[in-house]
């Protein structure tokens, strides 16, 4: 469907930041918890899940996806595994909060020449009903088209102090499912939260939103007038390529740094909030993932290579090696490949603040991991010294490394799956499984998979320097020389 052909088309704005702190060890500020399958019965992540839920509304056109510019070849691999082809990929050089992000796509269909209806979606949301889910949005196009701006209210189970509160004029209930919204109220503490749940005038702030491109910028022009002009700004030199669209970054960090809600929705007299009933959970912490995962009869959550004897209401999950628990009651155990993550149930809440010092602190397992992702695949580093390192490299179907040179280490390949395309000094060779190659310090050399299934092979550095900088690019598909 062109967007042409229908005068109010939809517009997935999907938001796509985070900084991964209160799911660490799993999650990481370059690799927060949206990249991650957390939901039990599916293969997929939480980005795309949000996406794939989407199929069927009417009049739906491409989304456009807003992320940091680090993670743009994450989203752009996520986005090509479920076939997904992006209106565009907006890059942020830092995140400023979601009233810049929606500013952004606001003015980028408006420029387009027309005026879709936004539909706002967190990429890190969990929506069990699909169906109803659509239902809900279904509800609120016709407010959306007569300038309305919508919100949807997810009814509180439970007094959650992680939450923001929507306070509607109206009692929502099964008859009367939407209201102009009263006031917001941000993250109570558990006293009053305890007495907002058992008021049919409140609930959970979803962070889902509907409203027209026009109606959106007409509200921030009238309330933060600068957001918009420091967007346009930064939005003058963008550059495209690929699905990607840059901003301009040194504007673009000038724009303050607000939520929609303190921008427009705590302000506006057009809010509207519509009941959504389609089991929402934000999967915020690991205390929400655990109670959405699979539980035994003792009430624990077992994932991975775990052995366990005598255990009651405990979380553990292996990515790598094997956990074996003993006795345990109310802990919740997380291993990656670099780092564990031992807690009581009743403090996860100490969590963020924890990795908050860590990063200060400069510990590297905060923001990286040894899986790291490229444009053409991903790298694992197995093992490492001061002058050598071993690496699993994964190239995606049909995808090339850059043509490159090393100024101080020289590389071994060996295949381990499938077949390698090599070009070394203008020489080309194809390596089949247990066949390997040596690419010596200083040779131009390119690796590329020509086939239709992953390429795995292991990688030997050795040199007087083995960093990721030591890279002289000469030619890229991905625009990075």
């Amino acid at each position: 469907m062109s967007n042409r052909e229908v005068k109010n088309y939809i517009l997935p704005v999907i938001l796509s930041g985070g900084t991964g702190t209160r799911l660490w060890p799993l999650s990481r500020s370059s690799y927060p918890k949206q990249y991650l399958n957390l939901e039990k019965n599916t293969r997929n992540t939480l980005l795309q899940n949000t996406i794939l839920r989407l199929n069927g509304i009417k009049n739906l056109y491409k989304p456009l996806v807003i992320c940091n510019e680090e993670q743009r070849f994450i989203v752009a691999e996520q986005l090509r595994r479920i076939n997904c082809e992006p209106l565009s990929i907006i890059l942020e050089p830092e995140g400023r909060n979601t009233a810049p992000a929606i500013a952004l796509a606001s003015l980028i269909s408006i420029n387009e020449g027309q005026d879709p209806i936004l539909l706002v979606l967190s990429s890190d949301h969990k929506i069990s009903n699909k169906k109803r889910f659509q239902e809900n949005i279904k509800e609120g196009i016709p407010y959306a088209e007569k300038g309305k701006l919508v919100t949807f209210g997810i009814k509180p189970n439970s007094p959650e102090t992680g939450f923001g509160y929507i306070e509607a004029e109206d009692f929502i209930s099964e008859k009367i499912t939407a209201s102009k919204i009263k006031r917001f109220i941000e993250k109570p503490n558990k006293e009053i939260a305890s007495k907002l749940i058992n008021d049919k005038h409140f609930t959970w702030n979803s962070g889902i939103f509907l409203f027209k491109a026009s109606s959106i910028i007409n509200e921030l022009n009238r309330f933060e007038p600068d957001i918009v002009d420091k967007c346009k700004k930064a939005l003058n030199k963008n550059c495209k390529d690929f699905y990607f669209q840059r901003v301009d970054k040194e504007k673009f960090r000038r724009c303050p740094n607000m939520s929609i809600d303190n921008a427009v929705m705590e302000n506006t007299d057009l809010g509207i909030v519509i009941s959504m009933d389609a089991g929402w959970n934000d999967l915020g912490n690991w205390k929400s993932v655990w109670e959405d995962s699979i539980i035994d009869q003792n009430k624990n959550t077992i994932e991975g290579r775990t052995y366990i004897k005598d255990v009651k209401n405990t979380f553990l999950r292996s990515e790598n090696r094997l956990i074996v628990g003993l006795g345990l009651e109310n802990m919740l155990i997380v291993e990656t490949n670099d780092a564990l993550l031992v807690a009581k149930k009743d403090a996860i809440h100490l969590l963020k603040d924890l990795v908050i010092k860590m990063d200060h602190d400069n510990v590297p397992e905060i923001r990286e991991n040894k899986l790291v992702h490229r444009p053409w695949g991903n790298f694992t580093s197995v093992i490492k010294d001061k002058t050598w390192q071993v690496k699993r490299l994964e190239v995606n179907p049909k995808s090339s490394l850059s043509l490159q040179m090393h100024n101080q280490r020289s590389e071994h390949w060996v295949v381990v799956k499938n077949i390698a395309k090599v070009e070394i000094d203008g020489k080309i060779t194809f390596l089949k499984e247990n066949e390997s190659i040596y690419v010596p310090l200083g040779s131009k050399h390119r690796l590329s998979n020509p086939t239709d299934e992953s390429l795995i092979l292991i990688e030997v550095q050795s040199g007087t320097y083995v960093g990721e900088d030591d890279i002289v690019r000469f030619k890229d598909n991905y625009d990075r020389i």
